[in-house]
């Protein structure tokens, strides 16, 4: 390979041979038998440097005969261009850069290297045609050009690429047509993801010391919202919430010098019902910056919240902002529900930022008839197939298992957009990941360290325990001779020479297992989960995300769902009252239904999603015998009945029954 690449640059600048085949003939282009002609035209030609054979390249100035080979040109300063026709200059010949009035007395640095260079053109020192004052080493701009490629190679001074390219091309700089090779680092940028955790102020008042960082608590860490790169715990700079704006020293003084430091005028808070937060507060914006437009108010709104951290609720809302109005129909088949989103979310004209307008179909039905359905329900029966489903493992907390067939069918890049994109839609909490899996997510496998609770095979995990338990380093050999086949596959194979080798074989064997095992499975659910930027997201709040992914939501109470309806006017008085005592009545466990019951008969999903409901459940009082749970609109209508007893027993068999045949018609398939 690196012999052809020799031989394809050697050609560009041999002056007997041209590009006639395609880029994939012969050697880039260059058919054997031209080369072979030329190379018996240059056996007849003397290098005028090293005065050999074999000198292929010429000067392409008029009657210039100068003949040389392409090493013994470079080390005698020819310049070769590699653009246009490729042609190639002696030392007598080669361009010039012309400077017309030289006013530099004193040296100017190389501002690549930042070596000191005298401030005269010559083969070894160039000058930015854009920038006067910018001068580089030539061997300088050319090792620049090779990691930058042609689309970052530019102008170190004012980033200019087109003047400064076409200048390098003809002084003999190669710019080669590639990424830049920074671009093309795994995990390039991963310091980026780190948070500057220090308190910074003169007197720390911390007993835990400066690094000390409690989330939820006055000893957070606030980060200079200027710079970022500076810190204070909030007790330490007198700070109310999390959310207060907050400037170190350094930010705070070219603020007050830049003039745009001015002294808070009192005004009254703005109405926020409109923004869709709950207790939602608007602080008032910081003296040192300058007044922001309404949308930028709008937003800021958005980021604020009644709690030290970041509502989990703000952070998918304004994700949600990527929603576009534009509207894309899924056909979802219920009791298919896993196979109709795969195909839904397959289809070429999907877009994950189009809004989502569910649609359900029946495959029994014989004349096709279209229902509408509830895309929070869609959403809410996705994630109850996927934490089900045979891509993870374990019993509460689950880890990605390792299914071949699933890999092979991109099922696990799926799942992960499967899960952004219902975040972002207004869909419920994952709520079954382990803590392995999550700190995978955020902080790398790499940084992550399994527990044996995340094995979820029996034999895996009684081996891990057996080594544990070990007591002596001839039981600790014992078993590793018993399962030595096993641990000589997975590559945790080891000599034991004392007790405490035991550790770090359990941590071998559950990092395998665990961790390297699904390696491929989780690169593809990462990929997935990157889809509306989610992943990004979790990773800058592991915190806020964190609860969503690991636990599931608290069970609701009587007055949590009470406050959640709002009632339509003219709604029935004694029918209020009667649904008042009802889920007393049900939180009490004095019926047969449950609060989550209530819920999903209504919504269709059996939790409050992060982002609430859209639209705000709501109820209203109709004359009929049983309730009716309008799940498209979230709507209930109670039913209007003479005593409180047929009020109840009305809504526990309408409900009961409602969700036991639901149930009943997506079990076969789940099972399946």
């Amino acid at each position: 390979m690196k012999r052809n690449l020799v031989t394809h640059r050697i050609s560009l600048m041999s002056s007997g041979i041209w590009q006639r085949g395609k880029e994939e003939e012969g050697v880039y282009g260059f058919l054997i038998e031209d080369i072979r002609k030329e190379v018996t035209r240059a056996s007849k030609l003397k290098c005028c440097i090293c005065k050999k054979t074999g000198a292929s390249i010429g000067c392409v100035a008029p009657r210039c005969k100068r003949s040389y080979h392409f090493p013994c040109g470079l080390q005698r300063e020819c310049i070769f261009q590699f653009t246009g026709n490729f042609a190639s200059f002696c030392w007598k010949h080669r361009p010039v850069q012309i400077i017309t009035s030289n006013n530099y007395k004193d040296s100017l640095p190389c501002t690549i290297c930042l070596e000191f260079v005298e401030p005269i053109p010559t083969y070894s020192i160039l000058r930015s045609p854009c920038c006067k004052n910018a001068w580089f080493h030539r061997d300088c701009l050319q090792v620049q050009a090779i990691n930058a490629g042609v689309f970052f190679f530019r102008c170190t001074i004012c980033n200019n690429s087109d003047i400064f390219q076409k200048e390098m091309l003809r002084m003999g700089i190669h710019i080669p047509e590639k990424d830049a090779s920074w671009e093309l680092e795994e995990n390039a940028y991963q310091e980026l993801l780190q948070h500057y955790e220090r308190c910074d102020v003169r007197r720390c008042r911390c007993k835990e010391g400066r690094d000390y960082n409690a989330p939820n608590s006055k000893w957070e860490i606030k980060r200079c919202q200027c710079c970022g790169s500076s810190g204070t715990h909030l007790a330490c700079s007198s700070l109310r919430s999390w959310e207060q704006n907050w400037e170190c020293l350094e930010c705070r003084g070219i603020l007050y010098n830049s003039g745009d430091f001015q002294k808070p005028k009192k005004h009254a808070l703005p109405n926020t019902n409109n923004v869709g937060i709950t207790d939602c507060l608007l602080e008032e914006s910081s003296p040192k910056l300058p007044r922001q437009s309404p949308g930028a108010q709008r937003k800021d709104l958005l980021r604020q919240g009644s709690k030290f951290r970041r509502d989990i609720a703000t952070i998918i809302i304004e994700l949600g902002f990527q929603i576009k109005r534009k509207t894309k129909k899924l056909y979802i088949n219920k009791a298919k529900i896993w196979n109709s989103a795969l195909d839904g979310f397959r289809n070429q004209n999907f877009n994950p930022s189009y809004s989502i307008e569910v649609v359900y179909v029946n495959e029994n039905d014989n004349f096709g008839r279209e229902h509408p359905g509830s895309k929070q329900e869609f959403l809410s029966l996705l994630m109850q197939h996927l934490e089900n489903s045979p891509l993870f493992e374990g019993s509460l907390s689950k880890n990605l298992s390792l299914n071949s067939q699933a890999l092979k069918d991109n099922l696990y890049y799926e799942a992960g957009k499967m899960l952004a994109i219902s975040l972002v839609h207004g869909g419920p909490s994952p709520g079954f990941f382990s803590k392995t899996l999550f700190d995978c997510l955020v902080y790398g496998p790499e940084n992550t360290q399994p527990i044996l609770d995340d094995v979820s095979d029996f034999d895996v995990a009684q081996i891990v325990m057996r080594v544990n338990a070990a007591t002596n380093t001839a039981d600790l050999n014992s078993i590793t001779n018993e399962f030595y086949n096993y641990l000589e596959l997975i590559g945790c194979l080891r000599i034991i020479t004392s007790l405490s080798d035991k550790y770090m074989l359990a941590k071998d064997i559950l990092d395998y297992h665990v961790i390297k095992r699904v390696q491929a499975p989780f690169e593809s659910f990462k990929q997935g989960l990157k889809t509306l930027g989610v992943l990004e997201k979790i990773q800058s709040y592991p915190e806020a995300f964190y609860s969503l992914f690991c636990h599931k939501p608290e069970n609701l109470s009587a007055k949590v769902l009470s406050d959640l309806f709002t009632v339509h006017t003219l709604s029935d008085v004694q029918a209020l009252g009667f649904w008042n005592s009802y889920l007393q009545a049900v939180e009490d466990g004095k019926s047969a239904t449950t609060v989550e019951d209530i819920l999903s008969f209504t919504t269709g999903c059996n939790s409050i999603p992060p982002a609430g409901f859209k639209p705000t459940p709501s109820l209203e009082c109709l004359h009929m015998d049983f309730p009716v749970g309008n799940k498209c609109n979230n709507c209930l209508a109670l039913p209007i009945t003479n005593t409180y007893k047929e009020f109840q027993e009305n809504m526990d068999f309408a409900i009961r029954n409602t969700l036991r045949l639901e149930k009943e018609e997506s079990s076969h398939y789940i099972e399946h």
